[in-house]
């Protein structure tokens, strides 16, 4: 993980919709860009999903496997190789955790909130169907010391005071030494917001919702391309990199006049 910090560009990417969206021969773009150009180009799943989906889609699917995860919304990070704890950022996590129990103590009779069956991480998550009374409860978990994260109108996230994507992220980039300046962000839902909050550049792909495209405006930072998914990831990726050939183009010149 630690030539990450010597590649020319880093991809922070949302996986649902982002990542995996778009047409398979648009998905088939991207990751062959990717391993084609994988000597300069760095990869960090950022994501809601965790680590053993993710490691099903890069041994089954011919998706290729990032140098690092940020799995669970943020409350688990690993290595992409290994898959073996980011120590550096990990216990920073875990000291923000205080476990489930309050957490779901505050939300055993709540009827609109349903719980899922499957997750990892740090983490509470559940299903919503009244945006009104999951708001309002919403406020009641926070005040045990959680965050609550509410995105794609039906997901309902408790997680650690502080903890969400990009937060994490921005632990691993410092922890790794990166230049913020090569990171691209990615995302399309509301639980990416806090990528794109970080004053990276970020792309928020074609398909992305309207909340998310909301409360992302008048931040300059976020391009927003009309391609979905993987095409818009795509079109992102090669903006920056003309944008980064132009600048040092641009630096060569001066220096020679």
């Amino acid at each position: 993980m630690k030539s990450l910090r010597r590649k020319e560009l880093v991809l922070a990417t949302d996986l649902d919709g982002t990542f995996l969206g778009g047409s398979e021969d648009e998905r088939a773009a991207l990751y062959a860009f990717i391993k084609a150009n994988r000597d300069r180009m760095g990869l960090i799943f950022v994501t809601g999903r965790d680590v053993d989906f993710i490691r099903y889609i890069t041994t089954s699917e011919n998706v290729p496997a990032p140098d690092l995860i940020i799995g669970d919304v943020g409350t688990t990070i690993v290595s992409g190789i290994d898959y073996e704890p980011f120590a550096p950022v990990d216990s920073w996590i875990e000291d923000r955790w205080p476990g489930p129990s309050a957490a779901e103590a505050a939300l055993a009779d709540c009827d609109h909130l349903k719980k899922q069956e499957v997750f990892g991480g740090r983490r509470v998550s559940y299903f919503y169907c009244d945006e009104t009374a999951a708001r309002q409860i919403a406020r009641d978990v926070e005040e045990c010391g959680y965050d609550v994260l509410m995105s794609a109108g039906v997901f309902f996230d408790v997680l650690p005071r502080g903890i969400q994507k990009g937060p994490t992220l921005m632990k691993a980039i410092d922890a790794l030494e990166i230049d913020p300046a090569k990171v691209l962000v990615a995302g399309d839902t509301l639980n990416d917001l806090s990528l794109f909050k970080t004053g990276l550049d970020g792309v928020a792909v074609g398909n992305s919702e309207p909340l998310l495209l909301q409360a992302l405006s008048g931040l300059d930072t976020v391009y927003y391309p009309t391609g979905e998914g993987a095409a818009g990831v795509l079109d992102a990726i090669h903006r920056k990199f003309n944008a980064r050939n132009a600048k040092e183009t641009s630096s060569d010149r001066y220096e020679k006049i």
